[in-house]
């Protein structure tokens, strides 16, 4: 029996404003239990699923076609052309336009990217954007300021960003990102809070950001969703997920 209130179905409301449920997993290039791993995507019911390290190399577009097939889902934008960040999306969404995002690549460092998308549910259109920032804390802030900057050139007044930061809550690059955006988790928490390591968590290093007007509504790691076993969060991949439900005003 779950001992954590669930968090809200998708739904569209009568005046146009939808609940929109996304989730925000690094996935480890598919390198563990792809089982295990869709069946936990698919457990947590999401309308957008922000990915990082998808597939990137050989048949990476079947790779991650499959894994959003049997989540119940499909490839909205990203995989290697994002350096690893991607976005799945349910039949629900009206998808507007994809962009994927190649971010200037450090000699010596990985090259990084963001997926991003405009969609609508309903009478509620959503900017999405998946990353997946540097190790290095000079990139990574440099990277965080591209962020913002992305977000508020997709043209649209509500957007969600996530993915694996790479940092910590109290690191420079995590408060610029909060000190512009909503750090969901701290504004509804819900479920669990640390991502890392699926075996020992501890800190929390991947999270879902969202600009303001939306209503984070919960957002945490989903331990006590129907369908989630703590086994599957092992086998999946080496970060646990972040799902959150959001209310997104018309407009």
């Amino acid at each position: 029996m779950a001992t954590t209130p669930l968090l809200p179905d998708s739904r569209t409301e009568a005046d146009g404003s939808a609940v929109v449920r996304v989730l925000s997993y690094n996935i480890r290039s598919m390198r563990d239990d792809t089982d295990a791993l869709a069946r936990v995507i698919g457990a947590c019911a999401p309308d957008l699923v922000l990915v990082q390290e998808a597939p990137r190399f050989f048949r990476w577009r079947k790779k991650l076609a499959r894994l959003a097939s049997a989540s119940g889902l499909v490839t909205l934008s990203g995989g290697a052309t994002a350096a690893g960040s991607a976005v799945l999306c349910s039949l629900r969404a009206t998808v507007e336009r994809t962009e994927d995002v190649l971010l200037p690549l450090t000699p010596g460092l990985h090259r990084r990217g963001f997926a991003t998308a405009v969609v609508r549910f309903g009478g509620a259109r959503l900017g999405v954007l998946s990353c997946h920032l540097s190790l290095a804390k000079d990139e990574r802030y440099e990277q965080g300021g591209m962020l913002l900057d992305r977000l508020a050139g997709m043209g649209v007044e509500h957007a969600v960003a996530g993915g694996d930061v790479n940092e910590r809550p109290d690191g420079r690059t995590f408060r610029r990102l909060g000190a512009s955006l909503t750090d969901c988790w701290a504004a509804a928490p819900w479920g669990g809070e640390y991502t890392s390591t699926p075996t020992e968590p501890h800190q929390r290093i991947d999270a879902l950001f969202a600009t303001k007007g939306v209503e984070i509504l919960g957002c945490g790691v989903p331990l006590d969703q129907p369908g989630v076993t703590e086994a599957d969060l092992r086998a999946a991949t080496d970060h646990l997920p972040v799902l959150a439900a959001l209310r997104v005003p018309a407009g």
